[in-house]
């Protein structure tokens, strides 16, 4: 999961998904600071050493030693497991020693247990070697997220804003969903969208608009110019996937773009490109802004004419709400769809401080997985914003 957001707040208080990977089992097998995955195997060894001693001659335990070398090998290093391989050994031979001659386990149970003890470090090493791999596929992955979505400081654009970002891959990391904030000198737009289908190639299709976006919505003055400079990048992308053969040639995406402009503190510049429309969520309430009848981008040659963009007006205390079909299209156990606006409306009404971005992004996305059981069935994004109030509350032009 991605989050941002400006400044401290309900969003730091959770993990990311995901947590499946190696570094942060490594942290589970820490006690205050210290390693402590060499201590299953070894009170294992111990105790089937001392078990063995209190058994009868008829019934031998020793042999389940072998067992200690394949434990280590799950959470232990390779030297690690090795050494526990040689302690089982070694332990095997002088606790079987000292059994009379008639109930010693013997050669066989000694082969045994050599045998798990090699098996085992090879194990360790195969799962070392891919646990390596994964870790740099997650530091190839974090990069490509971070270049798609980059991080957004504090008030960027003088904007209070949060973003919650959920795979429906939790390995995956990034996904076709996409969002962001560009300030420049004709004001602060924002653009939150989504890649039809999976994949690299959703991803991909995402780097380019967003590439569009940035330089076009600090340049163009007007906002209509950035939808048809996103269009024309939509259909020129998928030319270029055509052109290399790839089947993927018929992608599209729906997206919300929205102007602050500098001049109307009050007012918001909104075009709907076949999504969702924004929410403003407040004390007062839910309401959906106008949604326009905008076409996905890439389908603009379907259309009359570009969409316009229609002015809103929204109060200071009011929360743009922008969300993907991962929660519009959420289900439970019976089918029924997420109802976001009466959640929403639910929680603003019992606590007016809910709109604030961060606690409304955090309260969507818990609402979203409460609902579908923590099973997405596409990418989540969640993000929410609003003017600042005051002097830093004027928009920059980096």
């Amino acid at each position: 999961m991605t989050r941002h957001h400006g400044g401290p707040g309900p969003l730091d208080e959770y993990p990311g998904a995901g947590g499946r990977d190696p570094v942060r089992r490594q942290e589970l097998l820490r006690l205050r600071g210290h390693r402590v995955a060499w201590l299953p195997p070894l009170v294992l060894l111990v105790a089937i050493a001392v078990a063995d001693y209190h058994t009868t001659g008829e019934f031998r335990m020793i042999s389940w030693i072998v067992l200690v070398p394949g434990i280590a090998a799950a959470i232990c290093g390779v030297w690690g497991t090795a050494l526990f391989a040689l302690a089982s050994l070694a332990t095997y031979v002088v606790v079987d020693g000292a059994w009379p001659h008639e109930y010693q386990a013997g050669l066989a149970d000694f082969v045994l247990v050599a045998l798990g003890g090699i098996l085992a470090t090879l194990a360790c090493v195969v799962r070392v070697r891919e646990e390596r791999r994964v870790l740099r596929m997650g530091d190839v992955t974090e990069t490509i997220r971070r270049t798609v979505l980059r991080p957004l400081p504090p008030g960027w654009g003088g904007l209070d804003h949060a973003g919650v970002y959920l795979t429906a891959d939790a390995e995956a990391r990034v996904g076709g969903d996409f969002y962001d904030i560009q300030p420049g000198p004709h004001g602060t737009r924002v653009l939150v969208g989504d890649v039809q289908g999976k994949g690299l190639g959703a991803v991909e299709a995402a780097a380019a608009l967003l590439g569009t976006f940035r330089e076009a919505a600090y340049h163009e003055a007007g906002l209509t110019t950035v939808a048809e400079r996103l269009e024309t990048r939509m259909i020129r992308h998928r030319g270029h996937t055509v052109a290399l053969g790839r089947s993927d040639g018929d992608r599209f995406a729906t997206a919300v773009l929205l102007g602050f402009p500098d001049d109307d503190p009050e007012a918001v510049d909104v075009l709907v490109f076949g999504h969702e429309p924004p929410l403003a969520v407040g004390p007062g309430g839910v309401r959906a802004l106008p949604a326009g009848a905008g076409l996905p981008l890439g389908f603009g040659d379907l259309a009359p004419g570009p969409p316009g963009a229609r002015r809103v007006r929204v109060a200071a205390d009011e929360t743009l709400l922008l969300v993907t079909d991962g929660v519009t299209e959420a289900r439970d156990g019976t089918g029924a769809f997420y109802a976001l606006a009466r959640e929403v409306g639910r929680a603003v009404a019992e606590d007016p401080g809910a709109a604030e971005p961060a606690r409304l992004a955090a309260l969507v996305r818990d609402g979203t997985l409460r609902h579908c059981g923590g099973r997405l069935a596409d990418d989540t994004t969640i993000f929410t914003v609003r003017r600042r109030v005051g002097p830093e509350g004027v928009a920059g032009a980096p």
